[in-house]
């Protein structure tokens, strides 16, 4: 009877571990909405997955999403949609591998948006953000000290608790041997995703996205860069975002709301004009993408309008990858000379690339005010020790060492706030300002 009690005791283990070495990263949640959420996840090799999940109050009703076998030509990823959710909740999660539970050390647990207006005040919540995230392997890294380090800045983020977080571009770092081959595309972001650190804040909070130069090509890649469909592709496969594109138009450009805040998140690589390139009219956005943001802008009755894009926007200095160099002046004062007309208020751009945050904002009498947040880096080489120019930085916000931002959004509707904090890689405060809605 014992020998037989251990050899079913063994089996179960030896079933729990093949799950277990199944498991390459995540699970990872992606957008939430009213009515559905996304769960993303990796495997090792080709396994049926699904996700199995539950209010806390009702743990014998179980739902489950489809499942979805992984394949090899997809990277072994999947986005596995809950669509048996009611807005609101938070549910308790687990993922499913070959018919067996994966056991994680850590909670996972998702949320539906509430359904508020029209009937309460827009509940308080907050967001985490951050660029440049360089995760190390030394075969494949430039000679010389690490780029990449302080990978525990992840598990700050997590017990920070936002409800998610806005990936600013270069969230991974092709190199060399990767940008050529679909190989090295999904070997790359296999190798950035999976790192320990990392995994807590993926399955906990929900995560949105979009890329720079580096996670879409090389260095200061502009539209011209011939393998672009093939890192679009990868970044489809390995972020589970509201959509790839509005209509017709390519790019990692999505739009979504949480509560009281649009979302606009643009592509500042896909169409780009090339910075050396001696043009009239040169554009970072496109005109399609341009005119898609403009709407989006006049047509938001949304309390604040948040704009993520890889680069700086609104600093004035034309020196280094910002809208005030290369030519893109142009395109930069045109947005902003729309955003007069219309007066729009409560705009504000949400950038990394640079390798140190800092806060602009542009006030000038009669318009309405302009913020732009920039936040970089969160493992990569932080900037210079001495600041960069820039005429509309807010006093005390240049922060050249790894860092993360935490937004809040809390009050009434009528006063809402919003609420900056920048924080290091354990989580302590570096700065903070709050911004009044302009009415």
């Amino acid at each position: 009877m014992k020998r037989t009690n251990a050899i079913i005791l063994i089996s179960l283990l030896t079933t729990l571990l093949n799950a277990q070495s199944l498991l390459q990263s995540g699970p990872m949640l992606g957008y939430s909405e009213l009515r559905e959420v996304a769960i993303w996840v990796q495997t090792t090799n080709s396994a049926n997955v699904y996700i199995e999940y539950w209010q806390p109050h009702e743990p014998e009703k179980k739902y489950t999403t489809s499942d979805i076998t992984t394949e090899k030509e997809k990277a072994f990823t999947a986005i596995l949609i809950a669509d048996q959710v009611e807005p609101g909740n938070r549910y308790q999660y687990r993922l499913v591998i070959n018919n067996e539970t994966v056991e994680l050390p850590y909670p996972t647990k998702f949320q539906t948006q509430p359904l508020w207006r029209w009937r309460t005040d827009p509940p308080e919540f907050s967001f985490a953000t951050g660029s440049c995230a360089y995760i190390n392997e030394a075969a494949y890294d430039r000679p010389g000290n690490p780029y990449g380090s302080e990978y525990e800045i992840f598990e700050a983020i997590n017990e920070s608790k936002p409800d998610f977080m806005i990936w600013l571009g270069d969230n991974m770092y092709l190199r060399e041997p990767d940008w050529n081959s679909w190989t090295g595309i999904t070997k790359r972001w296999t190798h950035s995703r999976s790192v320990p650190e990392m995994q807590p804040l993926l399955a906990s909070a929900h995560h949105y996205a979009i890329w720079d130069d580096h996670d879409y090509g090389p260095n200061n890649s502009d539209r011209g860069w011939w393998n672009k469909n093939q890192t679009y592709e990868a970044f489809q496969l390995f972020w589970a975002n509201p959509s790839y594109g509005i209509g017709d138009m390519k790019g990692v450009i999505t739009q979504f709301q949480w509560n009281d805040v649009d979302f606009i998140l643009l592509d500042n690589r896909y169409y780009r004009t090339p910075n050396k390139l001696i043009a009239e009219n040169k554009t970072i956005l496109g005109e399609q993408q341009k005119q898609w943001l403009k709407d989006a802008l006049a047509s938001s009755l949304s309390t604040f309008k948040v704009v993520a894009m890889g680069g700086q926007f609104l600093n004035d200095v034309g020196k280094y990858e910002t809208y005030s160099n290369n030519g893109f002046e142009k395109e930069r004062q045109e947005i902003i000379d729309f955003i007069y007309k219309q007066q729009i208020k409560n705009v504000v751009f949400l950038t990394g690339d640079r390798h140190h945050t800092e806060l602009s904002v542009l006030e000038e009498d009669g318009k309405p005010r302009i913020i732009d947040i920039t936040v970089s880096a969160l493992t990569s080489g932080a900037g210079h020790a001495r600041e960069e120019a820039n005429n509309l930085r807010v006093e005390g916000t240049y922060t050249n060492k790894h860092n993360y931002g935490l937004i809040s959004f809390r009050g009434s509707e009528k006063d809402r706030e919003m609420h900056i904090q920048i924080l290091n890689k354990d989580g302590q405060l570096i700065w903070e300002r709050f911004f009044q809605r302009e009415k």
